[in-house]
């Protein structure tokens, strides 16, 4: 692209610096200025119109122009544009939100602790890990556990239970007190011959073993996406949670299950948990709790945890935790009617009724010559591109299979993410049958210029 002088592009590659993206090639190319959104679509600065197939960061769930939520926005505005919640202020949408949160929590919970976004929530449940081991006399069972493609954050201490290697390098990352575990992923740690449920025993043995060797007793939660999602849209073997919960049960060892991107009806159930049956200790939310219209997030935790909360303050004097947005009384009303309208309408019911659609296009795009594996549950998916598909050979991380077949998903009309050798899509949960069908005839003319690219310059 070229990039006018004093231009919205030049300006950007002038001030900005961007998550999540090559800084050099930044310089070069330039960005897409994104103008406005409708439904699914968001438009750019130059009138092209794209189905947003990530829903945003896997977040817009009600698409990008639902009217509701800037009306309860600027109401709120108008109301209380802000208060905090320290020294046991409190406000009515934080109280009326936490109120239905704890109502629709798949399983008994005590505690809403707001937050701003998914990796604060996450680092506020590691802290409370640590905090209850103390609380309740055991200072030396503080180590976490979370898995490798694991992705639970950006902050120093979530960044550390993330599993994937570049949100490590050269960020000194993982800290001390972090380990990481197998990642369930069958088509790529499967053995020859192993049943996905042998592999998912095998899983469960190696934690139990990762725990004896620590020491039981220094090992003090185990962190878990019920689907892996950015990892590779990981969906883990039958069998896998049900060994695994027994395992942390035996040596007495915390679950925490990060619903940033499963929850409020991303997997056809209102949480993550319900469609693999977790009985978490604490549950961490963000993105489709607000649909992406505020910032917010929110740490659930149960009485075991609540109880030594309350005995560690009362003994401290305070619970010396919290930031200045949480529970925004914004954030909290926009919130609160996204819950409402996601009853209203049945969401988790329409992505039942369609996800058979998206699921069985994914499933056929895995028969491109470049497609390995097509996974995915609900409405969200990937395809793992693969050089060689009898081999699982992948492509070499410097090939930039994904990232050209996300350029090239751009030019017909779609936005996705290259997440390793990954094309996933994770659309908002308003999607149509026929749009889910725009989304993959899109995305399937994506896949043949990619192979074409590929083949041309040696790859494939």
């Amino acid at each position: 692209m070229t990039i006018l002088l004093n231009s919205l592009e030049s300006r950007d590659a002038a001030f900005v610096l961007h998550p999540y993206t090559n800084a050099s090639q930044h310089l070069k190319d330039g960005p897409l200025v994104i103008a406005r959104g409708e439904g699914i679509h968001i438009i750019d600065s130059d009138g092209n119109k794209y189905i947003e197939g990530l829903g945003g960061l896997f977040c817009a769930s009600l698409g990008f122009s639902e009217q509701r939520l800037v009306d309860a926005a600027t109401r709120q505005m108008k109301e209380l544009p802000f208060y905090h919640s320290f020294g046991g202020k409190t406000h009515e949408t934080a109280v009326e939100l936490a109120d239905r949160l704890i109502q629709l929590s798949p399983v008994p919970m005590s505690k809403v602790f707001f937050a701003n976004s998914g990796s604060e929530a996450n680092d506020t449940a590691m802290k409370l890990v640590w905090y209850y081991h103390n609380a309740i006399g055991k200072p030396e069972k503080k180590k976490i556990i979370s898995r490798m493609r694991a992705y639970h954050g950006v902050t120093i201490a979530s960044a550390s239970l993330t599993g994937l290697p570049n949100n490590h390098r050269d960020f000194d990352l993982p800290i001390d007190r972090v380990l990481h575990t197998d990642c369930p992923e069958f088509y790529r740690y499967g053995r020859p011959g192993e049943t996905e449920e042998q592999f998912a025993t095998r899983c469960a043995g190696s934690l139990e073993q990762m725990i004896l060797i620590e020491g039981p007793e220094t090992v003090g939660a185990f962190f878990a996406e019920p689907l892996m999602a950015s990892g590779g849209c990981i969906v883990p073997p039958p069998t896998y949670y049900e060994k695994i919960q027994a395992i942390l049960k035996k040596y007495d060892v915390l679950l925490i299950a990060d619903e940033v991107i499963c929850g409020f009806g991303r997997l056809g159930t209102m949480f993550g948990s319900e469609s693999f049956g977790l009985q978490p200790d604490m549950i961490v939310m963000a993105k489709q709790l607000s649909a992406a219209y505020q910032p917010i997030s929110a740490l659930m935790i149960n009485e075991r945890v609540h109880s030594a909360v309350v005995a560690e303050s009362e003994k401290i004097g305070t619970f010396g935790h919290g930031f200045t947005y949480s529970g925004h009384p914004v954030a909290t009303a926009v919130a609160l009617e996204t819950l409402k309208i996601y009853e209203e309408r049945d969401i988790v019911g329409h992505v039942r009724d369609v996800a058979p659609v998206f699921q069985r296009r994914l499933k056929e795009l895995g028969d491109h010559p470049l497609v390995g594996n097509a996974r995915g549950r609900g409405l969200i998916g990937t395809l793992e591109l693969v050089r060689n598909k009898e081999t699982k050979e992948p492509f070499k991380p410097t090939d930039g299979i994904a990232i050209h077949a996300g350029k090239q998903a751009q030019v017909h009309g779609v936005i996705t993410r290259a997440l390793g050798d990954n094309y996933s899509l994770c659309p908002p949960l308003i999607i149509t049958e026929a749009q889910i069908n725009e989304l993959f005839d899109r995305s399937a003319r994506a896949l043949d210029d990619t192979y074409t690219w590929a083949r041309a310059t040696g790859l494939y």
